[in-house]
């Protein structure tokens, strides 16, 4: 298997255009493509190819993205935008996860492809520096999710540390009696391209201590508790951005007053 993905990127390019509709839901393995560009810093393209369908796939919007010299697990939903900015469809909201099969690095020129210019994105923390806004009350038992990578437990940049950060602000004017922190995995196999796919048990004890560490130093006065939960069930929580993988990989905090 770990063969077969290594020759992927090497393939002729498939074809740009996707069976799949829009806001349809696709999720396969693929060895990530780049695509450099010339509209500056920050503007190249992460491009995916999906073998079963024949399309190849505009990744560069997850707020994580692929490294090169791996396989990356692509979980998306088609969008409306047109390919031109990276001349492949776009998936937006996507999410692409890092897995340990290898793959040879793979780039192609900006072949008239301008790409996207730096721009922040939705969920970003802003400087310490600038006042955060005062949360007001009454207040009431009430869940906050954070979400990962698959099979990892760090906190995504401008994403993931975001969620947290949203949490945080809350829990630090509620004051609630204690704080309950879950951490999920997905750990019921799947296959997806060929590949049989499932979260190790001991993730989810990882992601919850990894949330329950950052809200310690974040909140030193909170009473903290950490649980875990194996084989995650599909949620709606809206920062999933309805990825159904995305949701079961999550820490739920739970204030109790």
């Amino acid at each position: 298997m770990k063969k077969s993905l290594a020759l992927l990127a090497l393939i002729l390019p498939v074809s740009a255009q996707a069976a799949a509709q829009t806001s349809d839901l696709v999720r396969f393995v693929s060895c990530p493509v780049y695509r450099d560009t010339d509209s500056g810093r920050k503007s190249g393209c992460w491009l995916a190819d999906d073998r079963e369908s024949g399309a190849r796939y505009d990744v560069s919007l997850s707020p994580y993205k692929p490294d090169w010299n791996h396989a990356t697990l692509v979980e998306g939903r088609v969008a409306a935008a047109p390919p031109t900015a990276c001349g492949s469809t776009v998936l937006d909201p996507v999410r692409t996860s890092v897995l340990e099969a290898p793959c040879p690095r793979h780039m192609l020129p900006a072949e008239g492809y301008a790409g996207r210019k730096f721009v922040l994105p939705p969920r970003n923390i802003t400087p310490n520096a600038v006042p955060r806004k005062v949360v007001a009350g009454p207040f009431a038992a009430r869940t906050f999710a954070v979400f990962f990578e698959f099979d990892r437990s760090f906190l995504v940049y401008q994403y993931g540390d975001y969620l947290l950060e949203q949490a945080a602000n809350w829990l630090e004017a509620a004051k609630p009696k204690r704080i309950v922190v879950t951490g999920y995995a997905a750990t019921r196999p799947e296959t997806v391209s060929g590949q049989v796919l499932a979260e190790h048990p001991d993730i989810a004890a990882e992601r919850a201590e990894t949330i329950a560490e950052s809200l310690r130093r974040l909140l030193p006065e909170a009473t903290i508790e950490t649980a875990t939960a194996l084989d995650a069930e599909v949620t709606d929580l809206p920062d999933a951005d309805g990825i159904p993988g995305q949701s079961q990989r999550r820490v739920e905090i739970r204030a109790e007053f």
